[in-house]
């Protein structure tokens, strides 16, 4: 049992130490300092955008994360800042379109604890993320798509 416990999290520190070099939390030192580093590089580590955080995932099932790329649920790149019921090519319920919120930090905290509480007749039936942390994930990957 103990093993299986041992290998996994090797494995898991493999994967964040592997994350952490593509995200810049790393440094390689080969390079010397000032050196430029290589345009191979830079265009293999991901995107902000293209790193969902875990809590992100049954939102997938939805939402899409590329402009105007509709499905179930409106289109998420550049859902911070938009007004709520706003998406281009999207079909909103009365009760979002008549909302009037604007997607920021704080009505997004408020929305994700409890999207049918907070916006009553929205016709997403996500029960909600109590987790304020996975929900400060999810609002911190938002804000990357554009």
């Amino acid at each position: 049992m103990v093993w299986y416990g041992v290998r996994y999290g090797a494995i898991a520190a493999g994967i964040l130490s592997f994350t952490l070099a593509g995200c810049g939390g790393a440094k390689d030192q080969s390079a010397p300092s000032g050196a430029a580093s290589s345009p191979a590089a830079e265009t293999s580590a991901p995107a902000v955008a293209e790193v969902k955080p875990v809590a992100f995932v049954p939102c997938m099932s939805c939402h899409a994360v590329s402009p105007g790329q509709n499905g179930i649920g409106p289109s998420l790149a550049g859902v911070f800042g938009r007004k709520a019921g706003m998406a281009p090519g999207f079909a909103y319920s009365d009760a979002m379109k008549a909302a009037g919120k604007t997607w920021d930090e704080a009505t997004l905290d408020t929305y994700l604890t409890n999207p049918m509480g907070v916006v009553p007749g929205t016709r997403m039936t996500y029960m909600g993320q109590t987790d304020p942390a996975k929900r400060k994930a999810v609002i911190e990957y938002l804000k990357t798509l554009k």
